[in-house]
């Protein structure tokens, strides 16, 4: 069990290096970009495609890691003002609500990425691109997404400190 759960969390963090690399990327392309424009050449079709395609991917990937690492923006008004007691309840009800909306989304995505398989759907950009290329990142994100939620419902630590304010 323990080496299930080092090479899950080893995805969870390759997938987050991928999403840095991706940003990395974004830079570069606008870089290039606009160096072409300034030359006075048009910039090729595949930056923009590739750089929205970026935006995506880094999003998706991104996401289950910064669950992991509480970096999501929440508000701990209510939950800095509730006794300890009442801090863990608030905090893995609201961990169990964005596990069931994560949920719904995974699934809601696994039923669009079949659709774009059986229909065999493509976006029409600088390139023919299969759709389910883009929609694969949706049932794998949020799946994720839900089980790092999961482990503020029933691991020992909680999503929120109690703490308002900010403290880095």
């Amino acid at each position: 069990m323990r080496s299930l759960r080092r090479a899950y969390d080893g995805f969870v963090t390759l997938m987050a290096i991928v999403a840095g690399a991706m940003l990395l990327w974004l830079m570069v392309s606008i870089v290039i970009s606009v160096t072409l424009r300034n030359l006075g050449l048009q910039p090729y079709a595949w930056l923009f495609t590739s750089s929205e395609y970026a935006l995506l991917y880094m999003t998706m990937l991104g996401a289950p890691w910064l669950v992991r690492e509480k970096g999501h923006v929440h508000i701990e008004l209510l939950t800095s003002a509730l006794p300890p007691g009442g801090q863990a309840a608030v905090s893995r009800a609201v961990a169990a609500a964005c596990v069931l909306i994560s949920a719904i989304l995974a699934w809601k995505g696994a039923e669009l990425f079949w659709t774009n398989v059986v229909r065999s759907d493509f976006d029409v950009r600088a390139y023919f691109t299969p759709k389910w290329i883009l929609t694969i990142a949706f049932p794998i994100s949020f799946t994720l997404m839900a089980i790092e939620f999961g482990r503020f419902v029933f691991g020992e630590e909680l999503m929120h400190s109690g703490e308002a304010g900010v403290h880095e």
